[in-house]
């Protein structure tokens, strides 16, 4: 059965910092690759897959944020404001918590989006969702089909999708590709204030819950400006 996940959080409050000079007059969601802002790319597909309501997160040059968000007619777009002060990613979820029902949600970060393959990766996601079996579910990109990222990899995955983090000085196949599927419930007994969605990995790491699901296309990691080029290279290719 496929679960039903209608709504979603975008993690869009950071400073992003690897972005500048881009980010010192504009958020890093808002910066186009394409043409296109970063937000607008997982807007999209939240939308195609049935997603009604989206909350997001704003800090740095939030009026910004805010007026581009106001144009999008659907889905119901939600502001968390977070201009006291940052919440980090797992913080930043659990302040917005009370725009969630009890059913899972989508959450992703704004600094990549992805290529779908046959089938569209957030279909695949609620159709593979099992919360008898796992308390996160992530999208996860082999390192051979990412584009911006020249990292070791985070995770070893099983062949039944259980995921693991790599060893320090080990490379793993797999790297973390900002989509996540939970729920509310998963949630309790953390801290008040910030904290990294990390500590939820770990979590679900430590009792075998913890699973992956490989990308089906291409990921894009836009987290440079040199990184820009490399993505738009990687759409007009893919429409050829």
């Amino acid at each position: 059965m496929i679960a039903t996940v209608r709504n979603a959080m975008i993690l869009a409050a950071g400073l992003g910092t690897r972005m500048r000079p881009i980010t010192d007059i504009l958020p890093k969601p808002l910066v186009k690759v394409d043409g296109v802002a970063l937000i607008d790319h997982l807007i999209a597909p939240l939308r195609e897959t049935g997603v009604t309501d989206i909350v997001v997160n704003v800090h740095h040059l939030a009026t910004l944020m805010e007026q581009h968000l106001a144009s999008c007619a659907s889905p119901h777009i939600h502001i968390s404001d977070e201009r006291s002060a940052l919440l980090d990613s797992g913080g930043g979820v659990k302040k917005a918590l009370a725009h969630f029902s009890s059913e899972p949600f989508f959450i992703l970060n704004a600094d990549s989006f992805w290529i779908d393959g046959p089938h569209p990766n957030l279909d695949r996601m609620k159709a593979a969702w099992d919360p008898s079996q796992m308390d996160m579910l992530l999208l996860v990109a082999p390192t051979s089909a990412a584009t911006g990222y020249d990292g070791r990899g985070d995770f070893f995955m099983t062949a039944e999708g259980v995921l693991t983090r790599r060893g320090e000085k080990l490379v793993a196949p797999f790297v973390y590709a900002g989509v996540i599927v939970t729920t509310p419930a998963f949630f309790q007994d953390t801290p008040d204030g910030p904290f990294s969605l990390n500590l939820l990995f770990n979590r679900a790491i430590a009792a075998g819950r913890l699973r992956g699901i490989r990308l089906d296309g291409h990921w894009l990691h836009v987290g440079t400006p040199e990184a820009i080029p490399l993505a738009e290279e990687k759409l007009r290719l893919s429409v050829r």
